[in-house]
């Protein structure tokens, strides 16, 4: 695919130039602001078939504000709503809605994060600090990223407790099965006009990030509108976070309607793996979860042309994936599999990917003609093309 940088050396080559000074073992949580945290973790629970995990609140200690913590597989998500309506999160919420404020890191040295990203140019958002309970002790350090949102830094290797200091264990009878779900693979973030490089800059620079794959307004776009992106990945491989940023059409792409009605930059969406897409999104469909629409037959008839030799060690029936609206795509490396979820609040703002890679590396360029399509077919019926 034209779109990789550098292919013929592969990803580890790419990878070579990212910078060591910030070393991330993995995403630890992911945490929303949110207008009713308890009616959210049901909601996240039923449809998504997250578990009960951990609680702060009122009977806790916690007066200012309330979290459920949710957790499957290896995905945890903070849902977070203020006691009070003079509260900052408050604020957030009559701005943006619901919606991703933290990106939590997990690292071996808070501290060192937090140093090392600041001196870099980082706006802090919350100096290191040490939380202590009877199971050890957890260091957390923040910075300001794109919009409203938080990376924050997390130690946690001299901690034994359940998640952190302040937080108690959640028990629950009602907790669905899991669906399915893995890990995060991506997180994709929308910023304004002209404001792709300049984040791009700032991951490469305050970061050690690398800019791995580029799409432009002549690879993503459709009769009516068009974005650009940029991936950033870290040196591992272990956290990709995609940069948007809207391009001109003819009408308002779901990148100008995600600014305006989030009212700046924010988290798109999360994209979450899975080693059977077939039977989650089955799952997912029965407990209600709303996806985008299927693309036309012809898309499904094309899928052995696309994938060329990739078709040999294809294991999914194209008729299955056809009835459940699930895309594919293939790189060099293999292929993948995707469904995109409308959004799962009511600003057109925040939704999930459901990814299954089978090899590629990419991010579904073959779909985004088909997706984008789909997306602007939602945003005729909100009138918001």
């Amino acid at each position: 695919m034209s779109v990789i940088k550098n292919v013929e050396y592969g990803l580890e080559k790419i990878f070579e130039g990212a910078q060591d000074f910030l070393p991330l073992l993995g995403t630890d949580y992911i945490e929303f602001y949110v207008g009713n945290a308890k009616q959210s973790a049901h909601y996240y629970k039923t449809a998504f078939g997250f578990q009960s995990y951990a609680y702060k609140g009122l009977e806790t200690g916690s007066k200012e504000y309330t979290s459920y913590v949710l957790v499957q597989d290896k995905i945890r998500l903070v849902l977070t709503t203020p006691l009070n309506s003079n509260s900052p999160i408050n604020h957030h919420l009559v701005k943006h809605g619901d919606g991703v404020k933290v990106v939590a890191l997990w690292v071996e040295d808070a501290t060192k994060s937090w140093e090392e990203t600041t001196k870099r140019g980082a706006k802090s958002f919350m100096e290191p600090i040490v939380e202590k309970d009877e199971f050890g002790e957890v260091i957390r350090s923040g910075i300001h990223t794109y919009g409203d949102v938080v990376h924050m830094f997390v130690e946690r290797k001299n901690y034994n407790g359940h998640f952190l200091p302040g937080y108690e264990k959640w028990e629950s009878e009602y907790n669905p099965t899991p669906v399915g779900f893995k890990f995060v693979d991506h997180m994709v973030g929308n910023v304004g006009w002209g404001e792709m490089n300049q984040w791009v800059n700032w991951y490469e620079e305050v970061m050690g990030f690398v800019n791995f794959l580029s799409f432009d307004d002549k690879q993503i776009h459709t009769e009516y509108s068009a974005l650009m992106s940029k991936v950033m990945s870290n040196g591992n491989g272990r956290i990709k976070f995609p940069i948007n940023e809207p391009a001109e059409g003819n009408k308002r792409s779901q990148i100008e309607e995600y600014l305006d009605f989030y009212e700046g930059p924010g988290v798109q969406h999360i994209a979450v793996a899975t080693d059977d897409i077939i039977t989650t999104v089955k799952e997912l469909r029965a407990r209600g979860v709303e996806f985008l629409s299927a693309p036309p037959t012809t898309y499904y008839e094309d899928i052995p042309n696309r994938l060329g030799a990739h078709m040999e060690i294809m294991k999914e029936n194209i008729s299955d994936l056809q009835d459940l609206a699930i895309l594919v795509d293939a790189d060099e490396e293999g292929y993948l599999l995707q469904i995109f979820t409308k959004p799962v609040v009511d600003r057109p703002t925040l939704f999930f990917e459901i990814i299954q890679r089978m090899g590629a590396k990419g991010f579904g360029a073959g779909n985004f003609k088909a997706l984008f399509e789909s997306i602007e077919r939602e945003q005729e019926k909100r009138g918001t093309l």
